[in-house]
């Protein structure tokens, strides 16, 4: 163990089992090391073996380097400088820039008509944002009125669950409303998550047409009289969709993550009923201690709701207090607007090191605070590093390594891979042969 003297690696085993001994002391040593280390001086271990520059640019030059030399990139340096209207004609400048400048965050703006590293030589008028991918921003702050246990940019395990329901109610209407298959899913490394649609007809929708899409998928809007923030008359098919996918989750999150049937919260989720008689039967039934069961309250707060309502706007106050609570909360004008910039996947947040990866809106178990701080990751490295002394196998650096392969970025390295192979398949149309379009990541 490491004793502040030095670091024992033991001579009682050999073999593979040796090996994995060293890795665990070696690992936990450099992880305390580096993380007594800020991200700024980690970046540059980080941008030189871990970010993945040739996938990258495999995905923003979707096939065409004249593509991705139009492209903006905007670099924040220290004490928030930043750096706009960069472009880059090659990988190998990307490359080298990134690692000669060590950006603390990087952000991908749209396809221009000209290089945006030569906008100012141009006339007025002349530089316009001509195409980007379809995003949308989700941010948990947008849900501080009905989380009740964190505010602003502090996140936990009881509120991180709306996010997952999010992204799958919006990844289900792109895929089934719009008809859009290539959605890249990424992680902000620290409050929100990103979505990035990469089909050719999504990154040239003009402002009005990416307005109308967030229009369609925005439900959640100012308070009514009494504090729903959703209104609806009918159930669309894509509201009923996202219902069901919400019903879901709502036990689990709502009920038992939320307490929403608990003494602090139960006043606050009855206000929302539509029509008072009904919420003064509820509130007077619940007052005799029939049950303490949160599913058990849910199903007699949800039976009066479904039996008593009869009002002409109280057909689906049941579905708009879900909505309520669990509706995706989009930022309109990331979405809408070409010129805006959003994170780019593989940077790191500033504030918390995480690093912003892609992560699948189906696996049920993603959690943000088990994804990997650019410390930890170089931490993996170094001791994956140190290593190679004891183990023919590891390799060196001198060889050609993908590193982010020896470390937790693996699994959102695949899922990125799998976006790209996807894409490509799209973009080749067939006339490659299908072990060009594969990817060795």
């Amino acid at each position: 163990m490491y004793t502040g003297h030095g670091l024992d690696t033991g001579n009682t085993h050999t073999g593979t089992s040796a090996s994995h001994l060293v890795i665990s002391r070696l690992a936990l040593y450099y992880s305390v090391m580096m993380e007594a280390r800020s991200v700024e001086e980690v970046l540059p271990v980080y941008y030189k073996y871990l970010f993945p520059f040739d996938l990258y640019w495999k995905w923003l030059s979707y096939g065409k380097e004249s593509y991705i030399a139009k492209r903006e990139f905007c670099f924040t340096l220290r004490d928030d400088i930043y750096i706009r209207y960069n472009s880059f004609s090659s990988l190998a400048e990307l490359e080298t820039e990134i690692q000669r400048k060590n950006p603390l965050k990087i952000d991908i703006g749209a396809v221009y008509s000209h290089k945006p590293s030569e906008h100012k030589s141009l006339s007025a008028g002349t530089f316009v944002a001509k195409e980007k991918e379809l995003v949308f921003d989700i941010d948990m702050t947008d849900y501080d009125d009905v989380r009740g246990c964190c505010h602003g940019a502090e996140i936990c395990d009881r509120c991180w669950p709306v996010m997952r329901m999010a992204a799958a109610v919006i990844d289900a209407s792109l895929r089934e409303d719009f008809g859009f298959r290539h959605r890249l899913w990424v992680y902000s490394g620290r409050r929100g998550i990103h979505c990035w649609v990469a089909d050719p007809e999504a990154r040239r929708l003009p402002a009005n047409a990416r307005s109308a899409i967030v229009e369609y998928l925005t439900l959640v809007r100012s308070a009514t009289s009494n504090g729903c923030r959703v209104r609806i008359d009918y159930l669309h098919p894509s509201v009923r969709r996202a219902c069901d996918i919400i019903a879901t989750d709502w036990p689990n999150y709502c009920l038992e993550k939320q307490e929403l049937m608990g003494e602090k919260r139960f006043p606050e989720i009855l206000s929302l009923i539509t029509e008072t008689k009904v919420a003064d039967y509820i509130e007077k039934y619940l007052k005799q201690k029939v049950t303490d069961n949160p599913k058990e309250k849910w199903n007699i707060f949800e039976t009066a709701v479904r039996k008593m309502a009869v009002g002409p706007h109280s057909s689906f106050n049941l579905e708009e207090i879900m909505l309520h609570y669990c509706y995706p909360r989009l930022d309109a004008n990331v979405s809408t607007s070409l010129n805006h910039l959003l994170k780019s996947p593989f940077c790191v947040h500033p504030k918390t090191g995480r690093v912003c990866v892609p992560f699948d809106p189906e696996d049920t178990e993603f959690d943000p605070a088990s994804v990997p701080t650019v410390g930890e990751l170089c931490a993996e490295l170094d001791s994956f590093e140190a290593l190679r002394s004891n183990d023919k196998e590891v390799g060196t650096r001198g060889e050609k390594v993908r590193w982010y392969k020896k470390t937790r970025m693996a699994k959102s390295i695949r899922i990125f891979v799998g976006f790209l192979e996807d894409l490509y398949k799209e973009i080749n149309s067939g006339k490659r042969k299908t072990s060009e379009n594969s990817m060795e990541w």
